[in-house]
């Protein structure tokens, strides 16, 4: 039987500010997804459900609650080491132009077309990558020859 996880209890202070970064939506997606983690733990959620909800694995969600316990807030940020940004193998570049030229209802997802922000949420989520922005995400595609459908406006 997997291990009963939970995030500590939370200050007032603390959940405000964890829903700062959940509503904000800017900066690293890894951040946004972490800090979602943390917060649906506080109210209760197990880890099983909250790894459904984030589209990660069990392991995923336990990992960033025992960080989060060990470290609080460090832990929501990635250890970026700066430099040029991460190059991607040709098997994970195929993965992203293969799974961006599916459509989400594929993959069980409940939405008719990739957005990039959703598109980097799931090949996060499911281990094609271990980081990816929309604007990377972007450049890749377009290095790739994919292109997302345009919404109407």
């Amino acid at each position: 039987m997997a291990e009963r996880v939970r995030v500590r209890p939370l200050d007032d202070d603390e959940v405000h500010r964890l829903l700062r970064i959940i509503r904000r939506g800017a900066g690293s997606v890894v951040t946004w997804r972490r800090a979602q983690m943390v917060l649906l733990s506080a109210q209760g959620m197990d880890p099983a459900r909250i790894a459904e909800v984030a589209f990660t694995s069990e392991d995923r969600v336990r990992d960033a609650l025992h960080a989060f316990n060990a470290e609080g807030f460090d832990a929501l940020y990635p250890k970026y080491r700066g430099g040029r940004p991460p190059t991607f193998t040709p098997e994970q570049r195929h993965r992203i132009a293969e799974v961006a030229r599916s459509r989400p209802a594929e993959h069980g997802l409940a939405f008719t077309h990739w957005s990039l922000t959703k598109l980097a949420d799931f090949l996060i989520a499911q281990g094609v990558v271990d980081d990816i922005s929309p604007e990377g995400l972007r450049g890749l595609l377009r290095a790739e020859n994919v292109q997302l459908p345009r919404r109407k406006a």
